[in-house]
């Protein structure tokens, strides 16, 4: 186990129980969690989540900006919306497109060591963070697809503490949606 990996993972756990309880002081875990990932992701050739990891920080600067200005629920925590059927579609197509355009380009110009797969990943963990950051209920259900994908291709990559991780990730996103979906307006 790389001491880096298991601190990441560790900050991670806190940064996404944080999330799950819609809690502001998720993002200074989830900013020092992304940066080091960068340095464990590009170490182990899966350049698209180095990538990410870059959006993931500057993405969790505007988040945490943004949640600071929401409004607050009826416990005082951020409040949480849901996407309409339209938006829901544009979205998935969106993330289809991205994630085979950016598959193809990983491919070809790098030597990644899964391309299509990482590359999907990444793009819809990007349209998972951007919904988290608006509060959309929609985001733990992109969020679960991305653990269910990531756990083998971490596995896969000799990531162990990650891919345990992200089973935990799995588990916090399934309490996630029960939990925002319990606090979304009627």
């Amino acid at each position: 186990m790389n001491l880096l990996e298991a601190i990441a993972a560790a900050l991670g756990v806190v940064n996404v129980t944080l999330v799950v309880r819609r809690s502001l002081w998720n993002y200074p875990f989830g900013l020092a969690m992304v940066a080091l990932y960068f340095f464990v992701f590009f170490e182990a050739k899966l350049y698209s989540d180095a990538l990410l990891q870059i959006f993931f920080f500057v993405v969790q600067l505007y988040g945490w900006w943004a949640w600071a200005r929401a409004d607050r629920a009826e416990d005082a925590h951020v409040a949480v919306e849901r996407m309409d059927v339209r938006q829901r579609l544009a979205w998935a197509a969106g993330i289809a497109a991205l994630a085979l355009a950016w598959g193809i380009a990983m491919a070809r110009l790098t030597d990644a060591a899964a391309p299509h797969v990482d590359g999907g990943v990444a793009i819809a963990s990007v349209a998972a963070q951007l919904l988290q950051s608006k509060r959309r209920v929609e985001c733990w259900w992109l969020w679960i697809a991305v653990d269910l994908v990531a756990i083998p291709l971490y596995l896969s990559r000799g990531l162990t503490v990650t891919a345990a991780l992200y089973l935990l990730f799995l588990l916090l996103a399934l309490l996630g949606l029960r939990e925002w979906q319990k606090k979304v307006p009627v």
